[in-house]
Formats: C-alpha cells, sequence, structure tokens
C-alpha cells in the first residue's frame, strides 16, 4: 500500500504526565511486602488508564530554564556516584539532568530484595560545570532519564549499554557498535489521525542484579493522552545486545478521539542519501543509520525495501499474519562506503524485533519523512494491529529487539548487498531518460553461493500498472562472486509513484529475497 500524507511533527513532544500519587499509594503497600514486579506496573497503567489524562508539570526553576545547549550539557553525573558502584555489580546506572529539551521529569526507583526505594535528585551527583545555578533551591527535581553502563567492550570500563531518554525512546549498543537508531515503547498515530501523540515514560523502577547477572531488568510505566502502557525491558549485552520486551497497553477510557495508528514496537532512524538516492554535493558516498527495512512475513516471505529521503512524506505498508519478524537494518558495514571519520556511519546498529508469540493480523508499516540534513531522524516502522482493544482491555505484546552489527539476521536464501540507481553508457534519448530508471541490485547469500557460475538464475520482476518493464537482466559478477540484477523501469504518469518487486530464481524456485522498491512520483 502507498500513501503521501501532509506534513506532520518529525520531533517527540513530552505530552504526558504520570499519576504520580497513585503511583506512591499503591507502591507504599505492595512493593515492599511482595517484591515489584510486571504485574505491579500493570496495575498502575490499569488505574491510570481509567482515569482522565493528567500533564505533569514541565516548569523549570527559573536559572535552570536559562541555560543554552552547551550549558545544560555541561551539567555531567558524576560517574563515581553511579547507583551499584560501591557494589562493584557488573551493571552501573547514571541519570540525565533535566533542562532545554528535556523539561518533563521522570521519577526513578530501585528494587532490591528489601524492598522499593525512590531515588531523589541530589545536587551533590551532579557536576554543574561553569554554571551560575542555585540547585540547593530546587527540592526534589526529578531526572531527564537514565543510561546503564556495562563491561561492553572492555573488562577495564564500563561502556554506555542502554539509554533512556526523551517521550518513550531508547537505544542500546553491541560490542563495537556506536548510536544511532532509536526504539519507542509505543507509538501513536504517526500516521493517519489528526496529529502524531508522543507517550512517554513517566516511571522507571530498575531492578539491582545480582554480582554474576548477565542481564538487567527495568520496568517503565507509559502514560499519555489516550493510552497508558506497562513495560518491562530484559537487556543483555553482547557482540548482539539484546532487550526483551514485554508490553501491556490501555486505551484511556476518556480518551476521546479513537486512535487511528497504534504503532507497536517502533523504530526511528535517519536516511539522508545512499548508493540508491546519490548527492553529488556531498564527498561521502552514503549517509544513513539504516539503508532498509526488512520483513520476515508469517507466511515465509522475506522482503527487502531500501530506505530513501523523499521530498514528501510517504508511508508503505506490508500486510501479514503473524510476522516472523522486521527491522531497520543498516546492511552496508564497509567504511568506505560512508567515509565519514567522525560518524563512523558503518558501526550503526541494525535493529531487529523478533515476537515472542502470534502477533496475530496487521501490518508493518514503513513512513519515510523528507530531511534536510542527517540531524534529523526522517525514518519510522512499527507494526500495526489489525484490531484495537476495548477500553480497559490490554494489548500484549512481547518481543526480542536485537542490537545488531556486523553479524546480523539475514534471509535463509540470499539477500541484496546494494540496491543502485542511474544508468551508465546509454544512446537514449534526453526525453526517454527522464522517463526511464534503472537500478542495478547484487544479491549474495548461501542459496546463490551453491550455484555453478553458469546456472540459468533468472530475475521474476513486476510492476505496479503505473510501470513497465522494460528490461531485465541477471548473471554473476566474476570479481564479487555475487549475482548481478538490472532492472530498467519506464515510469508511465511522472506524478504517480511505481511499486517494483523482484526476486532471483533457479528451476522455478526463489533463491533469494523480494527486493521490493518505490519510485517516487516527481
Amino acid at each position: 500500500m502507498y500513501a503521501v500524507f501532509p506534513s506532520f511533527s518529525q520531533a517527540a513532544r513530552s505530552t504526558a504526565g504520570p499519576a504520580i500519587a497513585l503511583a506512591a499509594s499503591l507502591l507504599a503497600g505492595t512493593a515492599s511486602a511482595q517484591g515489584f514486579d510486571f504485574e505491579n506496573v500493570t496495575r498502575l497503567a490499569r488505574e491510570s488508564a481509567n482515569q482522565p489524562y493528567r500533564a505533569v508539570s514541565d516548569k523549570l526553576p527559573a536559572d535552570l530554564a536559562k541555560l543554552n545547549y552547551d550549558q545544560v550539557r555541561d551539567i555531567r553525573w558524576r560517574p563515581d556516584r553511579a547507583v551499584w558502584r560501591a557494589d562493584k555489580l557488573p551493571f552501573e546506572a547514571m541519570f540525565f539532568h533535566l533542562g532545554l529539551y528535556q523539561t518533563a521529569p521522570v521519577l526513578i526507583n530501585e528494587v532490591t530484595p528489601e524492598g522499593t526505594r525512590h531515588i531523589s535528585y541530589s545536587r551533590a551527583d551532579f557536576d554543574y560545570g561553569k554554571n551560575q545555578v542555585k540547585p540547593q533551591n530546587w527540592g526534589d527535581l526529578g531526572f531527564a532519564g537514565f543510561r546503564l553502563h556495562n563491561h561492553l567492550n572492555s573488562p577495564e570500563y564500563k561502556d554506555e549499554l542502554v539509554v533512556f531518554q526523551g517521550a518513550s525512546y531508547f537505544r542500546a549498543l553491541g560490542k563495537g557498535q556506536q548510536y544511532g537508531l532509536s526504539a519507542r515503547g509505543l507509538a501513536i498515530d504517526t500516521v493517519g489521525g489528526s496529529g502524531e501523540e508522543f507517550p512517554r515514560f513517566t516511571e522507571f523502577w530498575l531492578v539491582k542484579p545480582q554480582a554474576q547477572s548477565p542481564k538487567v531488568t527495568v520496568y517503565a510505566l507509559m502514560d499519555s493522552p489516550r493510552a497508558t502502557g506497562a513495560y518491562q525491558f530484559d537487556i543483555t549485552p553482547g557482540p548482539q545486545t539484546t532487550t526483551t520486551v514485554r508490553s501491556r497497553v490501555f486505551v484511556r477510557a476518556t480518551a476521546g478521539k479513537p486512535i487511528a495508528t497504534l504503532g507497536i514496537a517502533p523504530l526511528t532512524s535517519m536516511f539522508f542519501f545512499g548508493e540508491n538516492q546519490p548527492r553529488k554535493e556531498d564527498f561521502r558516498p552514503e549517509v544513513h543509520d539504516s539503508d532498509g527495512l526488512m520483513v520476515a512475513t508469517g507466511e515465509g516471505e522475506w522482503l527487502w525495501r531500501p530506505l530513501q529521503n523523499p521530498k514528501q512524506p510517504v508511508v508503505t505498508s506490508f500486510a501479514t499474519k503473524n510476522p516472523k519478524g522486521f527491522g531497520l537494518m543498516q546492511r552496508d558495514r564497509q567504511w568506505s562506503s560512508y567515509e565519514d571519520v567522525e560518524a563512523r556511519y558503518e558501526r550503526r546498529p541494525s535493529a531487529w524485533v523478533r515476537p515472542l508469540h502470534d502477533w496475530g493480523a496487521g501490518r508493518v508499516e514503513l513512513v519515510q519523512l523528507s530531511t534536510p540534513d542527517e540531524t534529523h531522524d526522517n525514518i519510522v516502522a512499527y507494526w500495526v494491529p489489525a484490531q484495537m482493544p476495548p477500553p480497559g482491555e490490554p494489548l500484549e505484546f512481547a518481543y526480542e529487539l536485537s542490537w545488531q552489527g556486523d553479524a546480523q539476521q539475514r534471509p535463509p536464501s540470499a539477500w541484496a548487498t546494494q540496491s543502485r540507481r542511474g544508468m551508465g553508457y546509454t544512446k537514449l534519448s534526453a526525453e526517454a531518460l527522464r522517463q526511464q530508471t534503472q537500478y542495478v541490485v547484487d544479491f549474495d547469500g548461501p542459496a546463490l553461493k551453491a550455484l555453478s557460475p553458469d546456472a540459468a538464475v533468472k530475475a521474476v520482476v513486476t510492476s505496479d500498472a503505473n510501470g513497465k518493464v522494460l528490461e531485465n537482466l541477471v548473471y554473476r559478477n566474476a570479481a564479487t562472486d555475487q549475482w548481478r540484477m538490472t532492472v530498467r523501469v519506464q515510469r508511465l504518469k511522472a506524478d504517480q509513484p511505481v511499486e517494483l518487486r523482484a526476486f532471483l530464481q533457479h528451476d522455478n524456485h526463489a533463491v533469494s529475497e523480494t527486493w521490493t522498491h518505490i519510485i517516487l512520483p516527481e
């Protein structure tokens, strides 16, 4: 499905707030007596869903509110005061200070065998640098979020492992990786509604790990004008760090406008330009945190949709039942593809979502926005269930989110390694060149490696009604030991998109994933 929508917000807005008094009363009666777990957070979310939404105050103290970007960055957590450092545990927690863009406080608690305690803001935990402020007058200010550290890359130093900050955003790293795309707890009306609503995590509970624990657990309470949610995150560091997510989402009884699009397991990334959409004025060949959306459908098909930076918002979706997985992937891991000594895009992780139970019918939706530069996220992908729950009834999802590097999820047969757009030498007229588009796509994988160099491999290429496939060829590239497909398409109406699908076939059997691309309207 293809659709074009009017512009909508690309940045998270802090529009929700916690039922702080309710949370405090429930915790006081249950946490220390019988331990704190996912069911406690579920009860908080359910109770909140039955009450009118109340936004938390985001008014900062006057002297803090005056600080600019660099001044806020000068406020730093003191590493020697990290939670669990004195206990020499495998994980440590440090917190972010409020200021500038992060103005809505979150509550943070620690869960131990002895009970649950609220972690209060203390000016002694922060180094304020050169800032002339008076934190002693601020009271229990709260925090903007937190980060967890672990011996991810070295036994000598605890690196950042995962960050929770802003709305329901979080992101994690595997060994040797560098921050790139982000995940979210929930997306509401990214498209299809009267404007996007950004739920936010309003309270966290950090479970104190055991001395030799390979993972750390975080509970979170989510709130927004039209939904609440309970979340559990089990985070296991490694070459491929995994975040196992359990969520229960409640539609608020007093929501008012119905939710048009509920996005489960949303991923947010950036695509500025790449091999399929080069930018001649930039010396770098490619700039992106992710280069494609991969979907493993419940019917057994693997799909690859290269990302683009469109002139206007574009939404496409892939309907399926009980998907096996989806993700925004950074397949290209070569430094020479980016040539950026600072950004190091080849180190950005891919994020692969693997459902841990049957998700039923729905669709994977991909939203691509226009971005003028690489500082703005413009790509969103999520799962949309076919049916919404009634108010008060939970919608439960569990999935494993893997932050993958060089070793990442691939289709079992073969996959596209690059998708290049453009013509080589041609005798086509200028008018024909305006009407025609050519793609050169390379494939690699075990199903192709098993074939002889002279095997009869063909491309099965189809187009929608606005496109006419003029030519498609497949041949083995001896330089790379991969197989190359070239596809030339004529667009019939310039102001309409063209949907393309192609896969490689041998002896009437598919031997690659389905490469599915969209030629955007002019």
